[in-house]
C-alpha cells in the first residue's frame, strides 16, 4: 500500500516520463509573451488543440481521440490533466530552450503560484552563457535566486559543469518544475531546487549569483509578475543587496530586469547606481531590448513613454 507522501514522487517521475516521450516526438515549442499567445489562439480554428504544440505549447484544450493515448495516460499520471466532460485541459506548458525541454505553468499563469516562462527566460540564460563564456575561471558555488521554471539554473550547470547549483524560490511549485526540469536536462544531480526568500534560508558565499525576479508593476500583484515599489523594483533591488553582501571576491552577479523609462530616465539604473556607489564591485548596464511589453502602457505604465529590458552584471574584485 502506497502513502499520501508517495504521490508527488509519482507524479515528478511521470512528469519526467512526459518529457522523454516529448522529447522521442521531437516536441519544441518556443515561448511567446501574454498577448501573442492571445492574438494566436484567437485566431479562427485555434479554440480546440489537435497536436501536442497546441496543447502542450499552446495550451488549447483538447478532448478524447486528439492526444495519442500514451500522452493523455501521462498527463494524468502526473496530475497535470484537468477534465470537465469531454473538454479537457493540460495544466502545464513544456517549452524548448537550448536543446532542452523545460515544464511550466499553462496559459493564461494567473494563478497565485504560477511559474512563468517566456522571452524574458531566454533572454536571461543567453545573458548569463554569455557572461559565463568570458570567465577565465568557472564558478564553485552558485545560485540563481527567483528560479521559477529552474531553466537559468540549468544553464549555469550546463557551462559550469563543477559547479554547485542551488536553485532558490518561494513557490513550491517553482521548485517542483525546477528539479524535474534539471532532471530532464541531465542535470539534477547538480541542481538542488531550496525553497528560500532571496538568500535567508542559504548559507555562504557563492561565486555567481544570477536572477531573473518579478519586475513589473502588476496591479492583481501576481506573484510571479509583481516587483513591489513605485516603478516594480523592489526584488531587482532586493537581489542586488543580497550580492554585495554575498558574493566572494572575484564573484559575479547577473541580474536581468525590466524598467519604464519615463522621460528618457531609467529609474532601475539610477537606483542601481545609488546603490553600488561605494561598494567593491564593478558594473555595467545594457539595455537588451528597448521596447517590450506595450501593451502594459495604457493602465500600470501610463507614465512611462516604453519598457525596456535591462542586464546588470557586477563584479567583486578580487
Amino acid at each position: 500500500m502506497t502513502s499520501l507522501a508517495d504521490a508527488p514522487v509519482r507524479a515528478d517521475t511521470a512528469l519526467l516520463r512526459l518529457g522523454d516521450a516529448l522529447k522521442d516526438a521531437g516536441y519544441a515549442f518556443t515561448a511567446v509573451t501574454p498577448a501573442t499567445y492571445e492574438r494566436v489562439n484567437g485566431r479562427p480554428g485555434n479554440a480546440r488543440g489537435r497536436a501536442l504544440r497546441d496543447v502542450l505549447g499552446w495550451s488549447r484544450p483538447f478532448g478524447p481521440g486528439d492526444l495519442p493515448d500514451r500522452f493523455v495516460t501521462l498527463l494524468d499520471e502526473a496530475g497535470v490533466l484537468h477534465r470537465d466532460g469531454d473538454l479537457w485541459r493540460a495544466t502545464v506548458r513544456c517549452s524548448s530552450y537550448d536543446g532542452g525541454l523545460f515544464f511550466h505553468s499553462a496559459y493564461p499563469p494567473n494563478a497565485p503560484d504560477a511559474v512563468f516562462f517566456g522571452p524574458d527566460t531566454y533572454r536571461t540564460a543567453d545573458a548569463v552563457a554569455g557572461h559565463l563564456r568570458t570567465q577565465d575561471r568557472p564558478p564553485r558555488r552558485a545560485v540563481d535566486i527567483g528560479t521559477g521554471s529552474g531553466a537559468v539554473a540549468v544553464t549555469v550547470a550546463r557551462h559550469a559543469p563543477h559547479a554547485e547549483v542551488l536553485a532558490v524560490d518561494i513557490n513550491p511549485a517553482a521548485l517542483r518544475f525546477a528539479a524535474v526540469n534539471a532532471t530532464l536536462a541531465g542535470c539534477g544531480d547538480r541542481v538542488r531546487a531550496v525553497r528560500s526568500d532571496l538568500l535567508s534560508a542559504v548559507d555562504g558565499t557563492f561565486d555567481l549569483i544570477v536572477s531573473n525576479p518579478p519586475f513589473m508593476i502588476d496591479p492583481d500583484r501576481r506573484p510571479y509578475r509583481h516587483g513591489g515599489g513605485e516603478h516594480g523594483h523592489d526584488l531587482p533591488l532586493a537581489v542586488l543587496d543580497t550580492a554585495v553582501q554575498r558574493l566572494t571576491p572575484g564573484g559575479s552577479l547577473v541580474l536581468f530586469s525590466g524598467t519604464g523609462i519615463v522621460d528618457g530616465h531609467d529609474p532601475l539604473l539610477a537606483a542601481a547606481d545609488e546603490r553600488l556607489a561605494g561598494t567593491d564591485l564593478r558594473w555595467s548596464y545594457r539595455e537588451v531590448d528597448p521596447d517590450v511589453y506595450s501593451e502594459n502602457l495604457d493602465d500600470s505604465y501610463a507614465h512611462a513613454e516604453r519598457i525596456a529590458v535591462a542586464v546588470l552584471t557586477a563584479t567583486r574584485a578580487a
